[in-house]
């Protein structure tokens, strides 16, 4: 991670005003002064001082889990189903979910307690992309498909534009991906069943920067440097 991000994120100030205190000789990177605001630390192992004061960079947490099926995604659940947090290790801060997945739904769920970046990754505004691997029942025809690429109606309100690709199609079931930018509650289950393609599974692969790869089904890992440099940009 760039040093200028580190201590925007640590909370030291905002990236303009990091970048300065690093121009002006003000941070040290494990003992030397470092002048470049685009100078890379490992924020688990370099030990980072502004102005002589320490700056704990290790305070948020931030993890990718691959969501199985049959998982809720919540911090806790009335009903003592299984939720994505009893997947995970217990940690001294207090971690949620980036978003909701159903609990039929698998696939990339990032989980962090670090909230002003989740409210940025969900937040309608910021139309962060997700990307899913969808398999419906049925042959879909261009013309519906484009349909939905357009938007429809649900529960009184359209959808927003999307970008649907079919990667396999038969008359008994197919498989497409969907990107899309906003995420209401079931939403590409109700689009698909309104045109008449009831989706028999579905898996998120990708949201905003972020992919999932390498990660069997209910494991999970924390996010390299770079990953979350790229959400905070």
């Amino acid at each position: 991670m760039r040093l200028q991000v580190a201590l925007a994120h640590a909370g030291c100030a905002s990236r303009r005003k990091c970048a300065r205190f690093i121009k002006e000789g003000r941070v040290r990177v494990n003992g030397k002064v470092i002048t470049e605001p685009g100078f890379k630390i490992d924020i688990s192992k370099d030990r980072i001082t502004h102005s002589g004061k320490k700056i704990l960079l290790q305070d948020k947490t931030y993890l990718l889990l691959n969501k199985p099926k049959d998982v809720i995604t919540s911090v806790s659940d009335t009903h003592a189903r299984k939720t994505v947090l009893d997947l995970i290790p217990k940690n001294r801060h207090r971690l949620y979910p980036v978003g909701r997945l159903d609990k039929d739904t698998t696939g990339l769920l990032l989980i962090t307690n670090d909230g002003e970046l989740a409210f940025r990754l969900t937040h309608p505004k910021f139309e962060v992309e997700r990307v899913y691997e969808v398999a419906v029942k049925g042959e879909p025809s261009n013309a519906d498909m484009k349909k939905l690429e357009k938007g429809i109606y649900l529960e009184g309100r359209r959808t927003a534009s999307c970008k649907i690709e079919i990667l396999k199609r038969s008359l008994k079931k197919s498989l497409l991906r969907i990107s899309l930018h906003e995420g209401r509650k079931r939403q590409i289950r109700n689009m698909f069943k309104k045109v008449g393609y009831p989706v028999t599974q579905l898996k998120r692969i990708k949201f905003g920067p972020l992919e999932l790869r390498g990660l069997k089904t209910g494991e999970y890992r924390n996010l390299k440097g770079y990953e979350i440099e790229s959400l905070l940009l």
